[in-house]
């Protein structure tokens, strides 16, 4: 496979990925029942135990899994700019963008899961950057030989 061939490859998975992230961050906020269940199931394996909190708290985690659905949202747009521009085009800072933004989105994320005892999530974390280490680390030697 070529180079330019092997890059539009890890491009569209990257595309695939950030879509993801897109939808799961539009899925905390258009469907916050959903996402109270299912974080609820993975946090304590019971998909009503946040909605059996009191309402202030649970409506507080509504709120917060909806904001943090709105950045996750932005961030997707965002990196989606980058790959339809720089990273398409083989700019390296195109590449260094993802890298770093995943990067510094994963380690203090997946840091505070942990030090809160929310390993699960810190797993959810880890699926998702798994996502987008896989093509990036598969054209870092393109980026770096521009």
């Amino acid at each position: 496979m070529n180079t330019k061939n092997n890059l539009n490859f890890w491009w569209r998975w990257l595309v695939a990925a950030d879509i993801g992230v897109m939808l799961f961050g539009l899925t905390l906020v258009l469907f916050p029942s959903l996402a109270r269940q299912a974080f609820s199931l993975m946090v304590f394996s019971d998909p009503s135990a946040i909605d059996a909190f009191p309402s202030e708290a649970a409506n507080y985690i509504t709120l917060s899994h909806g904001v943090m659905g709105s950045v996750m949202f932005g961030w997707g747009i965002a990196m989606m700019f980058t790959l339809f521009s720089q990273f398409r085009e083989g700019v390296r800072t195109g590449w260094l963008n993802l890298a770093v933004s995943v990067g510094l989105w994963y380690l203090p994320d997946t840091y505070l899961s942990l030090q809160t005892g929310f390993w699960q999530n810190a797993i959810l974390n880890t699926v998702f950057v798994i996502l987008f280490a896989i093509p990036l680390a598969a054209t870092y030697r393109m980026f770096q030989t521009r």
